[in-house]
């Protein structure tokens, strides 16, 4: 035999395998289809799966509306913390937002002491 045809046979065998249709088993005569269901145990064991699973999903939004709650708390209290921050601190003269002047302060050309005009 030479290398050629060896080849050609190596190659060729797994094809022809494929090719071939195999025959596929029939069921036995007094089987019937209609009559096979899981029963009481498959109807259990697929209602327990069910409750752990809504029980699973009932805490997770239960958790992910905590974490939510708990980050617009804490961003409450950095703007908070923001604004305490920024009231401390003296602005520049002349910057002064309006109506923001501090007691006692008088602004030119007023006639009270804080006076908008």
């Amino acid at each position: 035999m030479t290398a050629h045809a060896l080849l050609q046979s190596i190659i060729a065998s797994p094809i022809r395998a494929a090719a071939t249709p195999t025959p596929s088993p029939s069921p036995a005569p007094d089987f019937n289809p209609d009559t096979v269901t899981p029963g009481l145990v498959g109807f259990a064991i697929t209602f327990l799966i069910a409750v752990a699973v809504v029980l699973l999903i009932l805490d997770m939004v239960r958790r992910i509306r905590r974490v939510r709650y708990r980050d617009e708390i804490r961003q409450l209290l950095d703007n908070e913390q923001l604004r305490e921050l920024d009231d401390d601190v003296d602005p520049k003269p002349g910057t002064e937002r309006p109506g923001t002047e501090k007691p006692g302060t008088e602004r030119p050309g007023t006639d009270e002491p804080g006076d908008p005009r």
